[in-house]
């Protein structure tokens, strides 16, 4: 793992959190350290640690001389744990959960609409 890897993650992180969590604007890119500011409370106490990490190495790796002092093997730890909690609720889920809110919203006017029609038939002595 090298330097130029340390930008990707931190993005990386960000764009899940700011899938999961919210916080953006559509059209807008998240960075990690805003992210962090704005929903960073939403993550558990110790993946907020992680997330640090992550955060302070990719503000190190825009000076190459600090860039040399991040702990690899504590930034892929942190990358991977960060990851493992975020991709699960990914775009496929939002999707689905989406389609079947829209599904529910059709099938409950579809009910209300044949409710309407049975009390009309009804008032009017055809059932």
């Amino acid at each position: 793992m090298g330097i130029e890897r340390i930008r990707p993650m931190a993005d990386e992180v960000a764009s899940l959190m700011a899938a999961r969590f919210g916080g953006l604007r559509r059209g807008q890119q998240a960075d990690l350290e805003s992210m962090l500011r704005k929903r960073g409370g939403a993550l558990p106490r110790r993946l907020r640690r992680e997330a640090r990490i992550l955060a302070e190495a990719d503000r190190k790796a825009g000076q190459p001389k600090l860039a040399r002092q991040v702990d690899f093997a504590q930034l892929d730890h942190a990358y991977k744990a960060l990851t493992a909690y975020l991709r699960p609720l990914g775009q496929g889920m939002r999707l689905r959960g989406g389609a079947a809110g829209i599904a529910a919203s059709v099938l409950f006017g579809l009910l209300l609409l044949a409710a309407v029609a049975i009390w009309i038939m009804m008032r009017r002595g055809l059932i």
